[in-house]
């Protein structure tokens, strides 16, 4: 089986804006498309959310938890002859509660969080941990971040950027207030160090996960709802709320951009039959994305 390679042609916007880069720019108020993600094996009447996709194994990895959004899990659903199969925890899986999976552009790796046990201690705060992908395809071990990028606070929502900069949130003192968005570096000598994101990303309230587009130009930042950020200047912009076809009732999170960052998939509390539920947001239009699971004798690509 083979996921349908995503498409970035944007077939709404005119051909000139393909050559100068400005498609890449995501609109904050424009007229958009928000419509429910839901494949069959995926979607049940638990939480779903924190999608993410690995192309090089036709899989999906996203976290599953209870109705109240507790006692995550980060679960894997493979292209099969009949579409996506039914979920399985992933191969990595620990004693903990674990989330927020993450694969690089490049597909060599794989960030999340998690409270596993290290060195025979289960932990009570969330770590960031990550892992690489070996040669024959799968994940190697998990390996928890040091410190300061981990601290005795909770870390969530790992996520790197095209300029090297991994952002996370963090409880961590020295905010500007009760959670802030974080952002962290590796040196040629393998030390990090780790920053605030800074007063335009950062409020006296909560911020939560911090999503750098692929492009590394806007920053999506989630909050009390989902604000964007742009790159301006050398320095992040002051963020702005987006519109209220995303903000629907403050539960939106989870957010993954297609490949070419003109689509948006998250989560939100659909507070109906089912709880936390998938959702696409095309601001520019439709593109193939997310991929679609097919057989590949269906495939002309194959």
């Amino acid at each position: 089986m083979r996921l349908a390679a995503p498409l970035h042609g944007l077939a709404s916007r005119p051909a000139r804006c393909l050559l100068i880069g400005l498609c890449s720019t995501m609109p904050l108020h424009a007229e958009t498309s928000v419509t429910h993600w839901a494949p069959s094996a995926i979607s049940s009447p638990l939480f779903e959310s924190h999608g993410a996709f690995d192309y090089a194994r036709d899989d999906f990895y996203f976290v599953r938890s209870s109705r109240a959004f507790r006692g995550w899990r980060i679960m894997v659903s493979h292209c099969g002859a009949d579409g996506w199969e039914t979920p399985v925890d992933a191969s990595f899986a620990g004693d903990g509660v674990e989330a927020d999976p993450f694969i690089t552009p490049d597909g060599k790796h794989l960030y999340f969080i998690s409270t596993r046990s290290t060195d025979g201690r289960r932990h009570a705060d969330l770590d960031i941990w990550s892992m690489d992908r070996q040669a024959d395809g799968k994940w190697g071990e998990p390996e928890r971040l040091p410190a300061p990028v981990n601290s005795r606070s909770q870390e969530w929502f790992p996520r790197p950027s095209a300029d090297g900069w991994l952002y996370f949130g963090s409880g961590r003192a020295g905010g500007f207030g009760k959670t802030d968005i974080w952002r962290a570096r590796q040196d040629a000598s393998g030390k990090w160090r780790v920053e605030n994101a800074g007063p335009a990303i950062n409020t006296a309230g909560d911020e939560y996960e911090a999503l750098p587009s692929p492009d590394g130009r806007r920053l999506l930042v989630e909050a009390d709802g989902y604000y964007m950020a742009t790159f301006e200047n050398g320095h992040w912009s002051p963020r702005k709320k987006l519109g209220p076809d995303v903000n629907v009732n403050g539960t939106e999170i989870g957010a993954a951009f297609s490949p070419s960052g003109k689509s948006l998939l998250f989560a939100r509390d659909s507070k109906g039959p089912l709880s936390g539920e998938f959702y696409l947001w095309q601001p520019d239009g439709p593109e193939a994305w997310p991929p679609v699971c097919r057989a590949r004798q269906d495939d002309p690509a194959a």
